[in-house]
């Protein structure tokens, strides 16, 4: 922490600390660049809730997007604070968020419309429970690896069965953004002390965040480029400002 300026929120009680110094560039705001790395990740999630309302995708979708958002501003207030609870309340999301990424990967080739949805409430509710008594460090890393590569084999499946170049290149840059990030958030965490003393850091975990962002952008993408070829929309991929990839549907009248 920098011994000039003071801090607004008190000692830092949260389990993890990032490879950035506290309270440098502001007393409110204990990580300057790990917090305002997250706001792409809530434009482009906007991006992704007003193009899913506007053409009126299943409100699933429009859920995920939602969720992205609360993500974000839960990963700036925790990156603001480094209190406890504001970590919990980074942690706890992430896990309902993939919860729901699960649900709608799956829930096409699930039979028991109510039972899935059900589980995976109850599951959530639960595990928000425990995670609000017991740090459990490690662990929850883990348990957030799994339910990941839980969505793997599905994902795939979209994969290979999507002849659309655009839409499979999506996945690709998915893949791309997943790595390039994974190579960013371990850097910033097992090389901290060779990293702290370069003299410019190159702020791994802020790098994370954006990338992420995008990641999160091209899977949503993807995946609503998927139901809507099972609804028969008539999808395409298209651009906003020539950049920002979305989904363009076509829906018959009946529909």
């Amino acid at each position: 922490m920098a011994d000039d300026i003071s801090s607004f929120w008190g000692p830092v009680t949260s389990t993890k600390e990032w490879c950035e110094l506290n309270y440098v560039r502001s007393s409110y705001i204990a990580e300057f660049f790990n917090t305002i790395s997250n706001v792409p990740c809530i434009i482009l999630a906007l991006i992704g809730l007003v193009n899913a309302l506007r053409q009126r995708f299943e409100r699933r979708f429009s859920v995920l997007h939602m969720s992205n958002i609360i993500l974000a501003l839960g990963s700036m207030i925790y990156h603001a604070t480094l209190g406890q609870m504001q970590q919990q309340g980074d942690e706890t999301p992430m896990v309902w968020e993939m919860l729901l990424y699960i649900y709608i990967i799956y829930s096409p080739d699930w039979h028991y419309k109510t039972t899935m949805p059900t589980f995976l409430f109850l599951y959530g509710v639960i595990f928000a429970i425990l995670h609000s008594q017991i740090r459990f460090g490690i662990g929850f890393m883990l348990h957030y690896a799994l339910l990941c590569l839980l969505c793997i084999p599905r994902t795939y499946k979209y994969y290979i069965h999507t002849e659309d170049r655009s839409a499979k290149l999506l996945a690709k840059l998915y893949v791309f953004t997943l790595l390039v990030g994974a190579v960013c958030w371990l850097c910033d965490r097992l090389f901290c002390k060779h990293i702290s003393g370069w003299y410019f850091n190159p702020q791994g975990h802020a790098l994370w965040h954006v990338i992420m962002g995008f990641n999160v952008h091209f899977a949503n993408t993807f995946l609503m480029y998927c139901r809507a070829q099972q609804r028969e929309w008539n999808p395409k991929i298209k651009h906003f400002l020539g950049f920002f990839p979305y989904v363009k549907i076509h829906k018959l009248k009946a529909q």
